[in-house]
């Protein structure tokens, strides 16, 4: 098998190419935080009045689903990559089955600004990211009762909204999901007053073990707080209409670094029964040489790496690794829609484009990891066993079994 190199798995781990950073502007510098909770209606990112919406795929089933982004606030942590001392500052976007859509308008990709940092980090076609058009309803009231809760994090220098696709197929079939933007991690993060917080993170740091360390730790600790947050009825209990989370369910994942840290979360935290991490390496914590007690799924688009040959020796509880194939780092994102629109292979090669998303469909992509994600989480958090997690499925023929364990 051809074996990948880490600098590859993170160079190429947010939802853009190359490099996510934005030479020349500086992080803003926060001030003190604003109140604990403030639930966020975005302005909507903005594109060419000439350009066509690019829509993503609706989730399969016929179900209203509902979002709106939380500004949560951890007083009783400082933010490690802040410039100066302040609380950890977050953004939460929440997606969940919702009762009805009647009057709520359909929820923006992104902001504006944060649209525009992405086209900019990856070579898109100005405007692009923006003509992303999700199906969720803005602030569309919740069902009532306690759903499931699924922690999503991003790539390196990515975003919340990098999965939108893959989430809203999950808050249609009965989950309550919550994205974070890791803050100064994330390429953009817009705050309800106004701040844009740039990522601060090097594309080439002088020592990559004590970096990832760094990011991992950070990341795990904000989902632990959203976890806590989301649960205890904290974030919610001053708005009427917004979801709840039942303690006893809960599920964490991530794209890339993001998969990195759910595994990490899963190692420190008691609460996360289940974990997937889709194509990331497992970089900044003992997992690799410990693995985790509790059902992990390692869904991947490269053929191999180390840190998932080292996994695999010393997971302890359920896994798998599946391997899709004809596909690159970002296909499981929202990414490939973005793609031929945005001009990608134009705007830097071919080849960069085809290591991005590969040469499978967009359709088929998203197809293929709502339902291997579904699967897993229904099976250890509803208890609902699935043939295509016990082997290869006709249906799927792109998905290879590497490795089971339970």
């Amino acid at each position: 098998m051809t074996m990948i190199g880490r600098r590859s798995l993170l160079t190429f781990a947010g939802l853009g190419g190359a490099s996510l950073a934005l030479p020349g502007t500086p992080a803003y510098a926060a001030p003190a935080p604003a109140p604990t909770v403030t639930p966020v209606a975005a302005p909507p990112a903005t594109a060419p009045s000439s350009a066509a919406p690019i829509d993503l795929p609706a989730p399969t089933v016929r179900r209203t689903v509902g979002t709106v982004s939380l500004h949560l606030v951890d007083e009783h942590r400082q933010d490690p990559f802040a410039p100066t001392p302040a609380p950890r500052e977050l953004m939460v976007q929440l997606w969940y089955p919702a009762r009805a859509a009647a009057g709520r308008p359909r929820a923006p990709y992104t902001t504006a600004r944060v649209a525009a940092a992405l086209d900019q980090g990856t070579f898109l076609d100005p405007g692009t990211i923006a003509r992303l058009r999700p199906t969720a309803r803005l602030g569309a009231p919740a069902l009532p009762g306690a759903l499931p809760l699924l922690l999503l994090g991003h790539g390196r220098k990515g975003g919340r909204s990098n999965c939108t696709a893959l989430a809203e197929e999950l808050a249609a079939r009965g989950y309550l999901v919550a994205a974070l933007d890791h803050t100064y991690d994330a390429t953009a993060v817009e705050f309800p007053d106004g701040r844009l917080v740039r990522s601060v993170l090097e594309d080439e740091p002088a020592d990559w073990d004590a970096t990832e360390r760094k990011e991992i730790a950070a990341r795990a600790a904000d989902l632990r707080f959203v976890a806590t947050e989301l649960t205890t009825g904290r974030a919610l209990r001053r708005h009427a209409g917004l979801p709840c989370a039942d303690p006893r369910r809960i599920g964490v994942f991530g794209h890339s670094m993001g998969g990195a840290a759910a595994a990490e979360a899963i190692r420190q935290d008691r609460r996360f029964t289940a974990g997937l991490n889709l194509d990331g390496g497992f970089f900044g914590s003992p997992v690799a040489d410990e693995g985790v007690d509790r059902p992990f799924l390692l869904f991947t688009t490269l053929e191999d790496h180390e840190t998932w040959q080292r996994w695999r020796e010393h997971q302890r509880g359920w896994g798998r690794q599946l391997l899709q194939h004809d596909s690159g780092h970002l296909s499981v994102t929202d990414l490939p829609y973005a793609v031929g629109p945005g001009h990608l292979a134009e705007n830097t090669s071919p080849e960069t484009a085809l290591r991005l998303t590969g040469t499978i469909a967009p359709a088929r992509a998203v197809e293929l990891a709502r339902a291997y994600v579904l699967a897993h989480f229904d099976r250890f958090l509803h208890g609902r066993p699935s043939p295509l997690l016990d082997a290869p499925s006709p249906r799927y023929p792109e998905i290879s079994f590497v490795w089971s364990r339970g």
